[in-house]
């Protein structure tokens, strides 16, 4: 039986190093989005829109052309590009922090005016670059620099999630992955690709939601931060499929 070869997609150079964390989940997530638009024929005109925080650090290791924006409006920037560049595959990739608190009103009407983009989301529960504060999805009860008591509903309120917040919005696609497995990766790529699918269709905004370990902020081996992922993390935050236009 011939022996599968992998390689990286020719979007990433594998002549410098990359910048992240030992177990960081950005290698991951970013690889299969590059990767999807690589099979997808995409490569030379995809636009690659990064938020300057842990995900920038692609800046270094990408040969595609992208936009590094101020944070939390890498959303706002790529809505810009995608209508200057309508026949651009446009992805805007970002993490929880900046998405969620001080991007949140670029998430909500980019979906409201349903962009033709793609958005790529890594929910890690905490701010990464910055120190590991708390984020709009740190968890009930977790520790972070910023809450070192634990996160409490009373004084913080509950976790942002992005499924409830999009609930009855009429987006192309809105799906939930994880990075904890080898099934689970393959199937967080198939969302990817469902999801630049539908903007090269013009069917509007489409958002994957990665959930992603981070174990320098969490204090935690790569192989613990992966096991909180599945047995804590996705309790709260269930993947799959939940917005698909045109079926029910």
């Amino acid at each position: 039986m011939a022996q599968k070869i992998f390689k990286a997609p020719d979007s990433l150079r594998n002549s410098d190093p990359t910048g992240f964390c030992p177990g960081c989940g950005h290698g991951i997530a970013g690889r299969l989005g590059f990767e999807v638009l690589d099979e997808m024929g995409l490569l030379e005109k995809s636009i690659f829109v990064d938020d300057v925080a842990c995900d920038s650090l692609f800046m270094w290791s990408m040969d595609t052309d992208g936009i590094i924006t101020a944070h939390g409006r890498a959303i706002a920037t790529a809505c810009g590009v995608k209508r200057v560049r309508q026949d651009n595959p446009v992805w805007a990739y970002v993490g929880d922090g900046a998405t969620y608190s001080i991007g949140l009103q670029h998430t909500i009407w980019a979906a409201a005016r349903n962009e033709n983009i793609t958005v790529v989301v890594i929910n890690n529960g905490v701010f990464g670059m910055t120190g590991g504060q708390m984020a709009p999805t740190t968890l009930i009860g977790q520790k972070t620099t910023s809450s070192p008591a634990g996160r409490s509903k009373e004084r913080q309120g509950e976790p942002l999630d992005v499924t409830k917040l999009y609930t009855g919005m009429d987006i192309a696609y809105l799906a939930r992955g994880s990075l904890d497995s080898v099934a689970n990766i393959n199937k967080t790529k198939s969302y990817l690709r469902k999801a630049f699918e539908k903007q090269m269709n013009h069917e509007g905004f489409s958002l994957v939601e990665i959930l992603s370990p981070c174990p320098t902020n969490w204090g935690l081996s790569p192989h613990d931060a992966m096991m909180r992922i599945r047995n804590e993390v996705q309790k709260v935050y269930p993947i799959g499929e939940y917005i698909e236009r045109g079926v029910k």
